[in-house]
């Protein structure tokens, strides 16, 4: 069941409470507003999404992210800039929910200035509801609404090494720090950050309860240029970059597609298990 109102949309299976979707969100300024899920949960009731961690205030569950939009932050937080490092500057941007529409919810990204750059078409999707694991399909379509070319980087595209990240963004709980990094053809740990997969898989570990969650990450066949941004220390973060390495260019008028699906597991999946569910569960 999906009910929503003026700030937040709530998805609700099997009297479980998967996930708020704060669309309209109280956030301050230099966090960089913008929608996000939290908490997200497992069939069980399990959070594993962390908010606002002392660490980094700007992280907040699961969002669309962009760290660098031609000089504009719409990550949240301070920017790198080349032989400066993290500087706080006056750049901080938001995305801005406008309205839920028949083919998805309409967003408008603004700069710090109050100029409007990117309009944005967002659809989220619950399917792939089974007894130990349900799924989230998050599209969105980026159109840049500048006469001139909007280009997207990260802190790596901009001088500092493994730091590629940009884009759909998830901070887990503090007990999943240390958790298990898996990924397809062989791939394990935080080697994978700036490698490229089609898929990548985290195990974390439950506070309070003897439990663990698999939360794993795909890659639409169709988003160029994916490589992953993951960390399990210091923290538990995952983010599939579209422009970790290189940047990436969008003309006056042109739309950028990206889709992804993120499958929130009960328990610790093995990578078998992993391995035979993506191959079940083609795009």
């Amino acid at each position: 069941m999906i009910s929503w109102d003026d700030e937040v949309l709530t998805a609700v299976v099997g009297g479980v409470e998967l996930f708020r979707y704060v669309h309209r969100p109280s956030t301050p300024a230099f966090e960089g507003p913008k929608p996000y899920l939290h908490p997200v949960r497992t069939l069980t009731g399990d959070v594993v999404t962390a908010f606002r961690p002392h660490d980094h205030r700007w992280h907040k569950g699961v969002q669309m992210t962009a760290t660098d939009v031609s000089g504009e932050n719409f990550w949240g937080g301070v920017t790198y800039v080349c032989d400066q490092g993290y500087v706080a500057l006056p750049n901080v941007g938001t995305m801005r929910h406008e309205e839920f529409a028949e083919d998805g919810e309409r967003l408008s990204w603004f700069t710090e200035a109050g100029e409007r750059w990117v309009g944005e078409r967002r659809v989220l999707a619950v399917r792939d509801v089974e007894p130990e694991s349900w799924t989230l399909e998050f599209a969105t379509s980026l159109t840049n609404l500048r006469a001139e070319p909007l280009v997207f980087g990260s802190p790596t595209t901009n001088g500092r090494e493994l730091a590629g990240y940009t884009g759909f963004f998830w901070r887990g709980p503090r007990s999943f720090t240390g958790g298990e990094v898996i990924a397809a053809d062989g791939g394990t740990g935080q080697e994978m950050m700036g490698s490229a997969a089609p898929w990548l898989a985290f195990v974390g570990q439950h506070d309070e309860v003897d439990r663990s969650s698999t939360l794993l990450f795909l890659d639409h066949p169709d988003n160029k240029g994916t490589h992953w941004f993951v960390r399990s220390t210091p923290f538990a973060a995952v983010n599939p970059s579209f422009a970790f390495h290189d940047t990436v260019s969008l003309g006056p008028g042109e739309t950028l597609d990206l889709r992804y699906r993120l499958v929130v597991g009960n328990g610790a999946w093995s990578r078998e298990r992993l391995e035979s569910y993506v191959e079940e569960h083609p795009w």
